[in-house]
C-alpha cells in the first residue's frame, strides 16, 4: 500500500493515553522530538500481535514527524536465524512502514555492553555467580518469601573481574558461571532478586558469528539500546511492566548519556481462537500441524497475508481495538470484519463455481459472450466478458427437486436468474444408480438478457453459475479457524483442540479470465465469499484459490 494510505489511517486514529504524554512531552520541552522503535527478537515469524506493536510504534513516529527504527533484539542465537530477520523486514514493509536509515540490532552493541558490564562489576553491582539454574531459581523465593543471598554474591570485585573475562575468553563451560546484577534479593519483584545479565552460550551468531560466547539478558540489553539510540518514548506490553524498574535500575547505575530513555506500557493483543506464542506456533510449524510458518490459518503477518488480508485491513484492525493498559480479549470477528470491509469495496467480482452441478440448457444454440461488471459500485473497475454456453455449472447446493417458498434459487419446474445472464426454468434431471443427480435440464428465456420477463413473471432468485465449455478448473482451500476453543493458549495438549476441519480443499471452476490472476490477488467470487490466490502453489496450470472471509459475519 502507498504512504498515502498509510498516512490517512493513521491520521484518523483515536486519541490514547501514550498520545497524550507524548502530547505533554512535546508541550513541556522535555523532549522536542519523537523516536520509537519496534525491538523484534528473530526467534520466529511476527504475528497479528506484533501488527499491533509496529503500527503503534510507526504510527506514532510517522504521525509526530518523528524517527522509528527497527531494532532486532539478537541476544540469543541458539533460537534467532536469518531466515526470521529477512521476514521481519518484508512484514514490516508490507504493512506500509519503513524504518528510519538502516536496521539496527542489539549485537551492533555488543562492545558497549559489555563495557557496561564491566561499569557495574567495578561499581560492586554485579557479579559472577556460580549457582546451577535449579539453584538459582531455590535461592530467588517466592512471591510470598523473600529470596535469599548467593554464597558467591560477596566475591571481591578483581576476582568478578577476573572470572568474567574468562567468561568472555570461552574458559568457562556453559552453565557453569552467570554474572548477575547486585540489586535486592528480598525485593517484592522477582525481577530485581539479582537477575542474570550475562550468560555463556558456545554458538555462532547470525551477525556477529563466533567473535562472542557469553551473550547479554534483554533486560540488560534493553535499556542500554534505547538509550544509545536516544529512544524518546520506549513503548512495551504489560507484561513487562515490572521490568520497568530494572529498566531503570540498568540505565541509572552506567555513565550513559542523560536525558535517559522512559519505558510505557500498554495491552497486548489478545484475539480469540489463536496463538500468540512464538515458542507454541514454532512447533505447529515442526510438528507439521501446519505448512509452514506462512500457513493461511496461522496468526502470522505472512500466514494473514497468504490467506487474503491486506494490509489497510490490518492497519485499520489495529486502529479500532485502540491502545489502553486493560488487558481483553478481542473477537475474532472484529478481524474478519476488518478484511471485509476493505474488500468490498477493492476486490473485483468474479463466478466461481466450487461443488459443481452439470446444467444442460436444452433450447440454448452458439456459445456467447456476455458483459459482466467487475464491481457493482465502481464503473472504473471495469468489465469482463464471460461465456454464456449450452452447458453450464451451478452449485449443487443452488438446485432441489422440492423447496419451500423461502427457498431462493432453482427448484424443479421453476425459474431462476443467472448472475448477469438469463432467467432459465429446471424442466427435469437425470441420475446416477444412487439416486444422486448428475445432470439438470433446462430452458431459457432468451428475452430476459438483463431485463425481466416481457409478460410480468417475477423471478426473485440469482445464482451464480461458469461455462462447462470455457472455464478454468480450480482448486479451493476452505479455511476456517485452527483451533475449536477461544483460548488454545489454555490448553494442556494444543493437538486436543486443533479443528480437524480448519482446511477443507475442494474443486471446481472459474471463469477463465481468472487464470491471470496474480499473488495474493483477491476476489469476490460471487455468492462464495472472498478469496484470494495462493502465494505459494497457486500457477496458470494449477489455480489455487484460498477462503479468505465469508461475505457475512457467522456465514
Amino acid at each position: 500500500m502507498s504512504d498515502v494510505e498509510v498516512v490517512e489511517n493513521v491520521e484518523n486514529r483515536p486519541s490514547n493515553f501514550i498520545r497524550q504524554i507524548i502530547d505533554e512531552d512535546l508541550a513541556s520541552g522535555k523532549h522536542n522530538n519523537v523516536q520509537t522503535r519496534f525491538p523484534p527478537e528473530p526467534n520466529g515469524y511476527l504475528h497479528i500481535g506484533h501488527a499491533k506493536s509496529i503500527c503503534l510504534n510507526f504510527g506514532l513516529a510517522k504521525d509526530y514527524q518523528g524517527l522509528c527504527n527497527l531494532r532486532f533484539d539478537d541476544t540469543n542465537p541458539t533460537k534467532e536465524d536469518v531466515e526470521y530477520v529477512d521476514s521481519i523486514k518484508q512484514d514490516v514493509e508490507w504493512l506500509g512502514f519503513k524504518w528510519a536509515g538502516e536496521p539496527r540490532y542489539a549485537s551492533d552493541y555488543f562492545d558497549q555492553l559489555y563495557a557496561y558490564a564491566l561499569e557495574l562489576i567495578h561499581k560492586g553491582l554485579a557479579y559472577v555467580d556460580e549457582l546451577s539454574p535449579e539453584e538459582m531459581r531455590e535461592y530467588r523465593g517466592t512471591l510470598t518469601e523473600a529470596g535469599k543471598n548467593s554464597p558467591y554474591r560477596d566475591r571481591p570485585i578483581e576476582e568478578n573481574l577476573a572470572l568474567f573475562e574468562k567468561m568472555k575468553n570461552g574458559e568457562i563451560e556453559e552453565g557453569k558461571m552467570s554474572l548477575r546484577a547486585k540489586i535486592d534479593m528480598a525485593s517484592p519483584f522477582m525481577v530485581m532478586r539479582d537477575p542474570v545479565i550475562y550468560r555463556i552460550k558456545f554458538a555462532t551468531h547470525h551477525q556477529t558469528g563466533d567473535k562472542w560466547c557469553i551473550y547479554p539478558m534483554y533486560d540488560f540489553t534493553h535499556c542500554i539500546s534505547d538509550a544509545i539510540e536516544r529512544i524518546t518514548h520506549s513503548l512495551c506490553t504489560l507484561e513487562f511492566q515490572d521490568n520497568r524498574r530494572l529498566y531503570d535500575w540498568v540505565l541509572e547505575n552506567i555513565s550513559i548519556e542523560r536525558p535517559l530513555p522512559h519505558q510505557y506500557e500498554f495491552s497486548r493483543l489478545n484475539l480469540e481462537y489463536t496463538l500468540t506464542s512464538k515458542r507454541k506456533l514454532l512447533k505447529l510449524v515442526e510438528d507439521k500441524i501446519v505448512d509452514g510458518w506462512n500457513d493461511p490459518r496461522m496468526p502470522t503477518i505472512s500466514g494473514l497475508r497468504r490467506r487474503g488480508y491486506t494490509p489497510a485491513s490490518l492497519r485499520e484492525f489495529c486502529r479500532r481495538i485502540g491502545v489502553t493498559k486493560q488487558d481483553n480479549v478481542v473477537e475474532f470477528s472484529a478481524l474478519e470484519s476488518c478484511i471485509r470491509d476493505d474488500l468490498n469495496v477493492n476486490a473485483p467480482r468474479a463466478m466461481a463455481v466450487i461443488n459443481p452441478l452439470r446444467v444442460v440448457i436444452e433450447n440454448f444454440g452458439e456459445d456467447e459472450k456476455l458483459i459482466a461488471p467487475n464491481h457493482p459500485n465502481r464503473e472504473e473497475l471495469g468489465s469482463r466478458q464471460v461465456t454464456f454456453s449450452k452447458e453450464i455449472y451451478i452449485d449443487q447446493e443452488d438446485f432441489r427437486e422440492e423447496a419451500n417458498k423461502k427457498y431462493k434459487r432453482l427448484v424443479l419446474g421453476k425459474e431462476v436468474r443467472l448472475r448477469n445472464a438469463y432467467v432459465i426454468k429446471a424442466e427435469r434431471v437425470e441420475k446416477d444408480e444412487n439416486g444422486n443427480i448428475t445432470t439438470l435440464y433446462c430452458t431459457y428465456d432468451p428475452e430476459t438478457l438483463g431485463k425481466n420477463p416481457a409478460d410480468g413473471r417475477k423471478v426473485k432468485g440469482v445464482i451464480h453459475w461458469v461455462s462447462a465449455t470455457d472455464n478454468a478448473p480450480a482448486e479451493f482451500r476452505i479455511y476456517d479457524k485452527l483451533f475449536t476453543v477461544a483460548n488454545p493458549g489454555a490448553a494442556e495438549d494444543i493437538n486436543e483442540v486443533i479443528n480437524p476441519n480448519s482446511l477443507v480443499i475442494k474443486h471446481g471452476f472459474v471463469e477463465t479470465n481468472l487464470v491471470s490472476a496474480k499473488p495474493e490477488q483477491a476476489y469476490q467470487f460471487e455468492r462464495e465469499g472472498y478469496y484470494c490466490a495462493d502465494s505459494k502453489d497457486s500457477t496458470p496450470e494449477h489455480l489455487v484459490f484460498n477462503l479468505t472471509v465469508s461475505l457475512k459475519e457467522g456465514f
